[in-house]
């Protein structure tokens, strides 16, 4: 992803709901798993925006989020469960963009795409 502008309501929001008293990697990717989890309104539908070499989604495919995958999957990045060709997978929410989710949903992905947009690491 390309890198953006700083935004600092976003910067702030992520800072006091996402990292906050967060001392650590894995402290950072728990606060991450547990705001993405909190405020994502599952099930949702998602496009592919970008391919990975790590998953089979090719861009423009569509796919139904059903969850987030589980913590100890996610220490690295954040991934989400998917149907795809009639099985269920973890993907990257980096490589998604959401089809029609409500505002908690779409906020919530768009401050993760910030976050790796700009570079954080966990």
């Amino acid at each position: 992803m390309a890198r953006v502008e700083k935004d600092d309501a976003r910067e702030h929001r992520i800072e006091m709901e996402v990292v906050v008293d967060a001392y650590g990697e894995e402290e950072r990717a728990m606060g991450w798993y547990t705001y993405l989890d909190d405020n994502l309104a599952f099930p949702f539908q998602a496009r592919c925006i970008t391919a990975r070499r790590t998953s089979p989604l090719q861009p423009g495919e569509v796919v139904e989020v059903t969850g987030m995958t589980p913590a100890e999957d996610c220490d690295h990045d954040m991934l989400v469960d998917v149907q795809w060709q009639g099985r269920r997978l973890a993907v990257p929410l980096s490589q998604l963009e959401c089809v029609v989710v409500d505002n908690a949903t779409e906020e919530a992905i768009g401050d993760w795409h910030y976050w790796v947009a700009r570079g954080y690491e966990f």
